[in-house]
């Protein structure tokens, strides 16, 4: 896991991994969107912006990136490589939000393809993204990287307003991302 968590960037963008002097950043970048939290797993707002940033930093499971916009010189977001596992060569891309801001501007995309490049560079074979179903900004993003829609998992998890969603799974492969 130490060889995902490094600096990539191009462009604007900037993906660090992150680190304490992140998180007060991250909280004004997290306030930016009142109403995106509602179709989100956890909460970023308020008091429970601390309660999840110390359950995230619990986690050794996870690559935890600040999402930076190098142009502006501004935290603008957070993504995460979640369970890598080396034995199975797959890792979860996810967790991730970014600031109005920077949406459509082809900063998410810019992102992902640097979290995919060097997760395929450092050996992984097949990059997966759990995306609540209401969630179809999202969706329709990991389907212009080119992720196959592999299926939905039906009410598998419930979110932080007490909602049962419905997760979509999507897979992405090494070679496909190769021959795009």
């Amino acid at each position: 896991m130490a060889e995902l968590s490094t600096i990539l960037g191009h462009g604007a963008v900037r993906l660090e991994p992150l680190a304490e002097h992140h998180i007060e950043p991250l909280r004004s970048a997290c306030a930016e969107d009142q109403q995106i939290w509602d179709i989100y797993p956890v909460n970023m707002l308020g008091d429970d912006f601390d309660k999840a940033m110390k359950a995230f930093h619990s986690i050794d499971s996870w690559v935890q990136f600040a999402v930076i916009d190098a142009t502006a010189g501004k935290l603008v977001g957070m993504s995460n490589y979640i369970n890598p596992d080396q034995n199975t060569k797959v890792t979860e891309i996810g967790g991730t939000y970014i600031a109005p801001s920077v949406r459509g501007s082809g900063f998410n995309d810019v992102m992902k393809k640097l979290m995919i490049d060097h997760a395929f560079d450092c050996g992984f074979t097949r990059i997966e993204f759990r995306v609540d179903t209401r969630n179809k900004r999202s969706m329709a993003a990991v389907l212009k990287l080119g992720a196959k829609h592999e299926g939905t998992l039906r009410k598998n998890r419930i979110t932080w307003t007490g909602f049962i969603r419905d997760t979509a799974v999507f897979g992405l492969l090494q070679e496909e991302w190769a021959n795009r």
